[in-house]
């Protein structure tokens, strides 16, 4: 895969130097367009009405040279990536799920990995740093990371569709990034157990709570399945683990 990092951090945090109303929410729409259009800069997860701290944030990343720690893991993980087909632009935006209603965290979350076929086709690979999150290095490491080994299944495996071509993906995302388990054993036992009569459904509802578990069920008014925090991730990494 060819890779190139487009720093637009400072683009999305100048869009909040324009006040709040609809002067901001036109200039980012032009931003999402080309002109003639079609597709734009990938930013549906940028909140343009964010408050105050969202641009706060902005300038967090910044100060740590975020765009620079991002150029380098690309250009470290091409050489692993080198025999994948594709060209990809690669760029970081910020979700807002702490500060207003603009995004959903589990649903947004859920369309970041699952849902990126837009984006994917016209050679974007976007990664999402969250507002509810504290500015660090290993944040931006972990997301940039995924989300390269995420583009790079799907070339080589296509879109998944089924809960059990999720786990699949996003073992091999997680692992590929080093992302350490977080999850006791048992607990992931117990969880692959809940997963396993699901494994072959396309039902959005079902395979967001299996991924995300009973909080996501009950903040979307989704059944719930009797799954913590993040269970189907748990189980995708321990997957990869025992390869």
């Amino acid at each position: 895969m060819r890779l190139a990092y487009l720093p637009l951090l400072q683009v999305q945090r100048d869009l909040y130097d324009i006040p709040r109303g609809p002067q901001r929410f036109q200039q980012y729409i032009e931003m999402c367009r080309d002109g003639h259009g079609g597709m734009g800069l990938p930013l549906a997860m940028l909140n343009p009405m964010g408050k105050d701290h969202v641009p706060a944030l902005f300038d967090s990343y910044l100060a740590m040279d975020t765009d620079a720690l991002a150029t380098s893991l690309i250009e470290e993980a091409a050489e692993t990536l080198a025999e994948i087909s594709g060209e990809f632009r690669v760029i970081l935006t910020l979700a807002d799920d702490a500060g207003g209603g603009w995004t959903n965290r589990f649903d947004w979350e859920f369309k970041h990995r699952f849902e990126t076929k837009p984006f994917h086709r016209h050679g974007w690979l976007v990664g999402v740093l969250w507002t509810a999150h504290e500015p660090k290095i290993e944040t931006v490491r972990e997301e940039l990371l995924t989300t390269l080994y995420r583009g790079a299944y799907i070339q080589q495996y296509g879109y998944a569709e089924t809960l059990d071509e999720m786990l699949n993906q996003e073992a091999y995302a997680l692992g590929m990034a080093g992302v350490e388990q977080w999850m006791d054993g048992d607990e992931v036992m117990y969880s692959a157990e809940i997963l396993l009569p699901h494994l072959q459904s396309d039902e959005y509802a079902l395979q967001l709570v299996c991924f995300y578990g009973d909080v996501a069920a009950h903040d979307l008014g989704h059944p719930p399945q009797g799954l913590s925090d993040r269970a189907g991730l748990a189980v995708a990494l321990d997957r990869w683990q025992k390869l």
